[in-house]
C-alpha cells in the first residue's frame, strides 16, 4: 500500500489528526512516510498547513502540498476567487507518484469530503484516487448523523471501483453518548468495511512525543497499530 488516500465524511471531523496518527504509527513501524495535502485552503502563504501539522505531531515525514489558497472554501471556489489555476486530479496523482518513488508510504489528505470539487470540470479527490489506483481510508464522526454521510461516501467509492479498507472515527469522546456507542456496530455495517480505529478526542492538542506514543493504540493492525475493534466495542457497548 505505497499510497493511501485519506478522506472524510465532511469537514472538521479529525481528518488531519487521523492522518498524523497513521503517519506516526507507520514511522514507529520503521517505514518512511510522505504526506501530501491535495489542496490547502484557508491558510496564508507563510502559515503552516495541514501537512506540516501532520509532521509536527507525527515526526520526520516529508510534507508537501499541490497548491494552497487563502480563503477557507472548497478548493475550486477558493482557486477561482484567488484568480489562480485550480488543482487538477492528475496533478495530485503525479505528485503522489513522485513521492511514492522515494517513500514506503504516501498519505494523500483531501479537503473536506470525497466529492469536494477541485476545479470547474468537477475533478475531485476520488478522481485522483482512481488515477493512482489507491485505497481510500474514510474518517467519520462518532455521533448522531454519521451513518448517513458514511454510507453515502462508501457507496460512491464502490460505484467508482475504489477500495475502502476501512473507517476510522476521527474524534472519539471521553464520555460517548448512546448514538456514538451504537455507531461502533453500525458504522462498519453501513460502510461495508471494518472499523480500523478511533482517535481520542483532543489528540491533536497532545504534545508530539505523547501523540506519537499513543497513536498505535488508536489504529488497528492493518494500519500498523494495536487497536482492537472487538475489545473496544465490548468496552464501549451500550
Amino acid at each position: 500500500m505505497p499510497v493511501l488516500v485519506i478522506t472524510g465524511t465532511g469537514t472538521e471531523i479529525g481528518k488531519t489528526v487521523v492522518t498524523a496518527a497513521v503517519a506516526a504509527t507507520a514511522l514507529a513501524a520503521g517505514r518512511s512516510v510522505a504526506v501530501l495535502k491535495a489542496a490547502q485552503t484557508g491558510v496564508a502563504p507563510d502559515e503552516p498547513g495541514d501537512a506540516w501539522e501532520v509532521a509536527r505531531l507525527a515526526g520526520p515525514v516529508t510534507a508537501a502540498e499541490v497548491a494552497r489558497f487563502p480563503e477557507p472554501l472548497a478548493p475550486g471556489t477558493a482557486a477561482r476567487r484567488a484568480g489562480r489555476p485550480p488543482v487538477r486530479p492528475v496533478e495530485v496523482a503525479e505528485a503522489a507518484g513522485k513521492l511514492a518513488a522515494e517513500h514506503d508510504l504516501v498519505l494523500v489528505e483531501g479537503a473536506g469530503g470525497l466529492l469536494v470539487r477541485f476545479d470547474a470540470e468537477g475533478g475531485t479527490l476520488a478522481d485522483a484516487a482512481s488515477l493512482l489506483g489507491a485505497p481510500v481510508l474514510l474518517v467519520a464522526a462518532a455521533g448522531l448523523g454519521t451513518l448517513n454521510t458514511t454510507e453515502l461516501t462508501a457507496r460512491e467509492l464502490r460505484a467508482r471501483g475504489l477500495e475502502l479498507p476501512g473507517v476510522v472515527i476521527g474524534s472519539w469522546p471521553q464520555a460517548p453518548d448512546l448514538a456514538a456507542r451504537c455507531n461502533l456496530a453500525d458504522l462498519p455495517d453501513v460502510a461495508g468495511a471494518p472499523l480500523l480505529g478511533a482517535v481520542a478526542a483532543g489528540a491533536g492538542d497532545l504534545a508530539p512525543p505523547v501523540f506519537r506514543r499513543a497513536a498505535p493504540g488508536w489504529l488497528a493492525p492493518p494500519l500498523d497499530g494495536t487497536w482492537d475493534a472487538a475489545g473496544f466495542g465490548r468496552r464501549e457497548a451500550p
